[in-house]
């Protein structure tokens, strides 16, 4: 047996016993009594039972699409500082974006987003809602942010692991992910906490308060929230890759990459390393070919010889002898970048959320909401900015120390090639991505009778906009570096830009040519003040209105109906700044963007990173869904089953109609609390507005058509004709609740199949021309490679496909202590998902379908779990839990050898070793009630201080993967929670 797999298994089965594979049955059903934590009180309209998977809220229903509920005491012994932790923690989420991911992203629009991914299909296929309603995007993909939600009115989250779309719509591929609030909280409470890593960094804290009280005679009901959060991440260590403060465990991960060429000696393409030296660049400047390849600068300019590992040698042609291109071992390692990425944003919360309602009589409820939501975050994704040896330094320039002079004129050069890092930058960049949400709802609530029976309704109309501002500091316009990089003697000796009209238009030199400060003025032109900025608006509108009875009654009971319409629209529009856009304003002579010749203002893209362009566009819809339940039989001998249905109808202004629909049955057998369910649905993801219209750009480029090598212009847009994705979601389930031979305890198992066919992704030019050649008509469509002026326009099209298999695991098994002598009781859960297969088919040619499943370098794992053990008295309770990630590899499609190696090719590359551990955390946590107004608790995540498994790249990067690994370290928080 593979050694991993008997690990994975053998970790598996232990937790298994000791926490008997738990969540609660209660997620699985919406039963009569409220959940815990409801504090409903008094309304005379309507109590409406929630069921996330379906619209029907008739009690006994009981859905066939496995739902995990996190109440309010759960999510508060989670004790995070953003309820997004709490939720992404759980096993089926995977791929979720947080604080710690993207960090090392100026452009990529989804940095300080705290987004939820269920299955590992991204969020952009999580239906992220707030009490059933849809939430405006916080950016351009759609995407919600968790961070800007009203978190102390939370009294529950439903996790919907499932296909949804004929009961909620478009995104609930993976599943739907629900908040929902209290809405008749009744007094005050309030939180405090406060904490930090056990590196004395990340320091964090909140403040929350909540209200709410009646008016009226209990015929009004008002609640109010408000918080403030503030999580001071941890800072950049800058260059050489110690660890930030004190943290010993990046050690410059990378991948050797051989020429695929030279892989018919037997030995690997593919071999991992530590202490990876980019040998393209150095701290302070490097010159990387020709006759003086090899010498390094320090202090003042001052020459010596590069220390390159691996005992390499320089041998004039850019190479390094023993040594992989771009990487040696060892050596000196003070120039590396890698480590230098921000670990945590400094990230702030601000939120302010007012919910009123009236009951006009007994059978009608009118209400309104509104929601404020701030989030600032702040980080740095890499010091400097490196020059792998794509520099052209002059031997006539004047900041060469004279030796350097006299060896290029003993070596008869003018000029050689030169990589730095930057470090003489006085500041690093720094990325602010502030995210401003504000949301208005009004809807009414309530019953009437009609055709003989009683009926419930939810009507609402909403209006949000957020406001995404990307501010980026500290950034390096290319062309003006260059040009200040290119230094002559002047009139009087001084020193001067070559280039004249770059003189003219305010060029200073720049020394570059060792550990030199820079001058004000260079630093002021290279890095204006004015750096990359991104400015967008997102608006959603949207109406509604869903109406649950029950018209008539079958032989087993009555048959429960619920339907519904919605319209809603969807736009945006961002405006990138003139250096990155390339359209500057009406009078460029403006003091803020004064006019240069060496820039582009045609396409922008001057900048180092964060070259951000205009766009905008809007899309409408329209749809309407009906969902039924049907009582099939209930017997004592056969039990009860009963039949799920559910349509719902689409029409897309930019895509046409397009149908979701839902089959689901669940039989409680007449075995004490056996039950079994079953459910397939079609699901569908329309393309975002990100895909749509994307922002305009046109480059040159160069591709290989019919052996003919071509230049083209390469014209990268939106792709308005797009068709929704279509998924195909099956889950088939058994749940054991509650046996009279077992009281408390409840469990499950679901495996479920989901396959995404016409997935929206992106081509590069060559691969667009290659499926053109192998006669794809629609990507035909867009190029023209026979006319004169030739091109290729990059889109996304629906080409891919995905299908994800596996099985998720639940339980809980809650019982007293007393009958042992003990006080108060023990609750043992668990949840694990297993992640069977998860292949990607690209679409392209050339290519093989790609398994994700247990690519511990993406966010897949074959095993994801968590488990908690709590015992719990009237006063105090103490938790233990455990979160738990499985051994796995780098690849699946690489092919792991040490001798004798295959030849390796583009899709099927050797590697010496692919294997790449798990991770097994610990955290523990605890209350105590100090008296019935005030507790106070503690919580310690990462107990033992876990070090994140390295994470190695093929080129400069990141050297971790925070989507699966803890990243901070040990954590420690305490606070205290009143409520009056």
């Amino acid at each position: 047996m593979n050694t991993s797999r008997h690990k994975n298994l053998i970790h598996l089965a232990a937790l298994a016993a000791c926490a008997s594979l738990a969540l609660p049955a209660q997620a699985q059903t919406a039963e009569a009594a409220p959940p815990a934590g409801d504090s409903s009180g008094g309304s005379n309209v309507l109590s409406t039972v929630v069921v996330t998977g379906s619209r029907i809220s008739a009690r006994g229903f009981t859905q066939p699409t496995p739902t995990t509920r996190m109440v309010a005491a759960d999510l508060e012994k989670s004790a995070e500082p953003n309820l997004f932790n709490a939720i992404a923690d759980l096993p089926a989420l995977q791929g979720s974006t947080g604080r710690t991911t993207s960090t090392n992203s100026t452009s990529s629009g989804i940095q300080g987003l705290s987004s939820l991914s269920l299955r590992g299909l991204g969020p952009i296929r999580t239906l992220t809602l707030i009490d059933g309603q849809r939430v405006i995007g916080a950016n351009v993909t759609g995407v919600t942010d968790v961070s800007q939600f009203p978190q102390l009115l939370v009294k529950q989250v439903d996790v919907v692991t499932g296909g949804a779309s004929a009961s909620y719509g478009s995104d609930a591929v993976g599943g739907v992910v629900n908040f929902i609030t209290d809405k008749r909280f009744t007094g005050f409470k309030g939180h405090v906490a406060g904490g930090q890593t056990n590196y004395g960094d990340d320091k964090n804290g909140q403040l929350q308060a909540a209200w709410g009280t009646g008016f009226a005679g209990g015929r009004g009901h008002l609640t109010a929230s408000i918080e403030y959060a503030r999580e001071k991440g941890v800072p950049s260590p800058r260059f050489g890759g110690a660890g930030a403060n004190g943290r010993t465990w990046f050690k410059n991960p990378a991948f050797q990459v051989r020429p695929i060429g030279q892989t018919n000696d037997g030995k690997p393409q593919y071999t991992f390393i530590e202490n990876a030296q980019q040998f393209q660049y150095s701290k302070y400047g490097l010159i990387t070919n020709g006759p003086l390849q090899g010498t390094a600068f320090g202090p003042g300019g001052t020459p010596y010889q590069f220390q390159y590992g691996s005992n390499g040698v320089p041998t004039g042609t850019g190479a390094v002898t023993g040594c992989v291109t771009p990487f040696c071992v060892g050596g000196d390692l003070t120039g590396t970048v890698g480590g230098g990425t921000t670990l945590g944003m400094n990230m702030s919360r601000q939120v302010a959320y007012v919910r009123g309602s009236f009951e006009l009589n007994d059978d009608h409820e009118v209400y309104a909401s509104f929601n404020y939501g701030k989030v600032d975050s702040l980080f740095t994704p890499n010091p400097g900015a490196a020059k792998n040896a794509n520099l052209t330094i002059q031997c006539s320039n004047p900041y060469l120390p004279a030796s350097i002079a006299a060896a290029c004129a003993a070596n008869n050069i003018t000029s050689f090639q030169y990589g730095v890092a930057n470090a003489i930058f006085p500041k690093d960049i720094e990325v602010n991505p502030v995210r401003t949400q504000l949301r208005a709802v009004v809807g009414a609530n309530g019953k009437f009778d009609a055709f003989g029976k009683g009926w419930t309704y939810d009507a609402y109309a909403a209006h949000g906009q957020n406001t995404i501002d990307i501010n980026v500091e500290n950034m390096t316009l290319n062309a003006r570096y260059n040009a200040a990089i290119d230094a002559v003697r002047g009139p009087n000796n001084t020193i001067i830009c070559r280039n004249a009209a770059a003189a003219a238009s305010g060029c200073k030199p720049l020394n570059i040519i060792g550990d030199n400060p820079i001058a004000p003025d260079a630093w002021a032109y290279i890095a204006p003040a004015d750096g990359p900025r991104q400015y967008s608006r997102q608006r959603q509108s949207v109406a509604a209105f869903n109406i649950n009875g029950e018209p008539f009654s079958l032989w087993a009971g009555p048959v429960a109906m619920a339907f519904g319409a919605e319209a809603r629209r969807e736009q945006y529009y961002v405006i990138g700044d003139p250096y990155g856009n390339g359209v500057f304003p009406e009078t460029p002579n403006t003091p803020q963007y004064p006019a240069d010749p060496l820039l582009n203002t045609a396409i922008g893209n001057n900048w180092y990173a964060g070259n951000y362009h205009n766009a905008k566009g809007a899309y409408h819809v329209k749809e309407a869904f009906i969902e039924f339940n049907l009582p099939l039989f209930k017997s004592t001998s056969l039990g009860e089953a009963n039949l799920n249905l559910a349509g719902r109808q689409t029409d897309y202004s930019t895509s046409g109609n397009v149908s979701a629909w839902k089959v689901g049955a669940t039989w409680k057998t007449a075995m004490d609390g056996l039950r079994v369910r079953a459910v397939t649905s079609q699901d569908v993801r329309a393309p975002n507005l990100s895909e749509l219209f994307a922002a305009p750009l046109v480059v040159n480029n160069t591709v290989n058509y019919q052996g003919t090598t071509l230049t083209v212009q390469q014209r990268t847009i939106g792709n308005v004709n797009l068709r929704p994705e279509i998924a195909r979601n099956t889950t088939l389930g058994l749940v054991l609740a509650q046996p009279k031979w077992a009281p408390g305890f409840s469990a499950s198992i679901d495996y479920f199949d989901i396959k995404v066919d016409d997935v929206i992704s992106s081509l590069n030019a060559q691969q667009e021309v290659d499926l053109c050649v192998a006669g794809n008509q629609e990507i035909c469509a867009a190029m023209d490679l026979v006319s004169a002026t030739k091109y290729v326009t990059l889109q996304a099209f629906n080409l891919a496909s995905m299908r994800n298999k596996g099985f998720d695991l639940e339980g809980v098994y809650r019982f007293n202590l007393g009958g042992v002598g003990l006080p108060g009781s023990l609750t043992l859960r668990g949840l694990a998902t297993h992640t069977k297969s998860f292949k990607t088919n690209s679409g392209v040619v050339g290519t093989i379908p790609s398994e994700a499943a247990g690519v511990n370098l993406g966010n897949t794992p074959k095993w994801k779990g968590q488990f908690s053990q709590s015992w719990e008295t009237d006063t105090a309770s103490f938790t233990v839990s455990q979160r738990w990630i499985s051994d796995g590899v780098y690849s699946n499609e690489y092919i792991e050898c040490q001798a004798s190696c295959p030849v390796s090719t583009v899709t099927r590359p050797t590697i010496l070793n692919n294997q790449m551990k798990g991770a097994f955390y610990w955290d523990i946590g605890g209350s105590y009630k100090v008296n019935k107004n005030l507790s106070v608790y503690f919580k310690v995540d990462n107990l033992t201080d876990v070090d994140p498994v390295a994470a190695p790249q093929t080129g400069t990067g990141y050297g971790i993967n925070p989507f699966l690994y803890d990243v901070l370290g040990r954590q420690y928080r305490v606070g205290a929670r009143m409520s009056f």
